[in-house]
């Protein structure tokens, strides 16, 4: 408390992850500005650079023991703006136009998905995977399609939308590799990870994030879970005896 009045002083680690949250919506804005103005290649890189602010805030909020139940409510609504509503802008903008009201449909309820998965992600908490694809991951594949350059049929488009945003409001267990640390991950198949992503980007170029989206996507409906897959075979035993 302090001594003018009684009201509690804000803390630099309370500030810091809600200024690192801050950067994500900023993106999320910046890219339906960029939509607007018809740079849609810059608009959906901006959807890439708000991931990147998104999983650095709670790892600043968990190092500085600053998180809050403002900074989850204010983390939600920065992925919704950023991986829901400008994905989802983009898209429509880009390919959906000219399939008027089904555009319309396939746009809004992506982004309405959106707000669902994360309203449930922030009221259930399951330990262990994800339950249903995490809408960052969900943005950003959908937007990936535009850094490619590949214009599929605008009904094709649409219903990709539609696919996308049923996985995410769905059951389907998906990696969580937030809470892997040094000690509990396998030098050896993070060197693979990393490989992957290097060779991805090397041979594929723009074309490389829609790949690596694909394949956590298509990993979540065979049932593989590289959360589990990448840590050491102690790691897993003891993560299996706890659950």
């Amino acid at each position: 408390m302090s001594a003018n009045g009684g009201k509690k002083l804000l803390c630099f680690r309370n500030i810091l992850p809600n200024m690192v949250t801050s950067g994500n919506l900023l993106c999320g804005l910046f890219s339906l500005m960029m939509t607007l103005n018809g740079k849609y290649i810059v608009a959906a890189w901006l959807v890439f650079f708000a991931v990147l602010f998104d999983g650095f805030d709670g790892k600043v909020a968990r190092m500085l023991g600053g998180g809050s139940q403002f900074g989850l409510e204010f983390d939600s609504l920065a992925d919704l703006v950023s991986f829901g509503v400008a994905p989802s802008i983009l898209l429509y903008q880009v390919s959906l136009r000219s399939l008027n009201l089904f555009g319309v449909a396939a746009s809004c309820f992506f982004a309405l998905t959106v707000a669902l998965r994360l309203a449930r992600f922030n009221i259930v908490h399951v330990p262990g995977p994800f339950q249903g694809l995490p809408c960052p991951a969900g943005g950003l594949f959908v937007s990936s399609f535009v850094i490619a350059k590949i214009n599929l049929p605008p009904a094709v488009m649409a219903l990709i939308l539609f696919a996308v945003g049923s996985l995410m409001i769905s059951s389907i267990p998906y990696a969580n590799m937030k809470k892997l640390t040094k000690k509990t991950a396998d030098p050896a198949k993070c060197f693979a990870l990393l490989s992957l992503f290097a060779l991805s980007f090397v041979f594929l170029k723009s074309s490389a994030p829609l790949f690596l989206f694909a394949v956590y996507i298509i990993s979540g409906l065979i049932k593989f879970d590289w959360g589990q897959w990448i840590l050491k075979p102690e790691a897993r035993e003891e993560v299996g005896a706890r659950s």
